[in-house]
């Protein structure tokens, strides 16, 4: 392993744990770190997607055992977002104009759960019928960004799923955890024709991130409450917003 890679699972390592916490498997930071360490971007999207699998499956897990994943919530948003998701993997344009506008907009979303501390708590159930006609426009939406972008797309979910009331802080970790896991094995079939997977930089990346993975998806699914879960995704919509607007320069 070289020192330079090396000196990267710490980085890895505590992004996995953050971003696991609140049921994201961290694309979104993996990419941002591997450009930064001079990695070409399309070549390391399957790479990314394999860790973006690996976290959030070991976080849907948890979720899932504490009780809090709804397959009623899921169904509306995946079923139109799993082939956008490839179609948009299949597509090669630059990313700035979309990482300017998603930029914005979890820019927002991030100080909306970061500056407003009261948790914001699921209201009473919705029409079905409501919720699938705004989830299959919207999955359809986000899945075909996230095949873009090459990231699962739960950072995009997870604020609607809480501003619209549908779910609160854990129970919406669980849904955008199985969010990201099938759009994540969609977009990382296309984006398979596109790049290479690299063993060297996958297996080491790939260890580290699932013991990430681990302690944060058991920290925010049995420890931590509902409030503080909450503004940790504040802070890693932050995170993401940021990156995406460094994209642009």
């Amino acid at each position: 392993m070289s020192s330079d890679l090396l000196g990267l699972l710490p980085l890895f390592l505590l992004a996995a744990m953050l971003y696991s916490s609140v049921g994201h498997g961290g694309a979104s930071a993996y990419l941002a770190i591997l450009v930064l360490a001079g990695h070409a971007r399309p070549d390391i999207a399957p790479t990314v997607l394999i860790l973006n699998i690996l976290v959030t499956v070991t976080g849907f897990t948890n979720y899932f055992r504490a009780g809090h994943f709804s397959p009623r919530l899921l169904w509306p948003f995946i079923l139109a977002s799993i082939p956008a998701a490839y179609l948009g993997g299949m597509v090669l344009l630059s990313q700035q104009t979309f990482s300017g506008i998603l930029g914005v907009t979890l820019f927002i979303a991030g100080l909306r759960f970061t500056l407003f501390t009261k948790p914001i708590l699921p209201r009473p159930p919705v029409n079905p019928g409501w919720i699938y006609g705004v989830g299959l426009p919207v999955g359809l939406a986000l899945g075909f960004l996230a095949g873009l972008i090459g990231i699962g797309g739960g950072i995009f979910l997870s604020p609607l799923l809480l501003m619209m009331g549908w779910a609160d802080a854990k129970q919406t970790a669980a849904v955008s955890a199985a969010f990201i896991i099938l759009n994540s094995l969609s977009g990382l079939a296309a984006h398979a024709f596109n790049g290479t997977i690299y063993p060297k930089l996958a297996v080491p990346l790939g260890l580290t991130v699932l013991i990430g993975g681990q302690i944060g998806s058991w920290w925010g699914a049995w420890k931590v409450p509902p409030k503080v879960l909450q503004q940790v995704l504040g802070v890693v919509l932050l995170i993401a917003s940021l990156k995406m607007i460094h994209d642009l320069f």
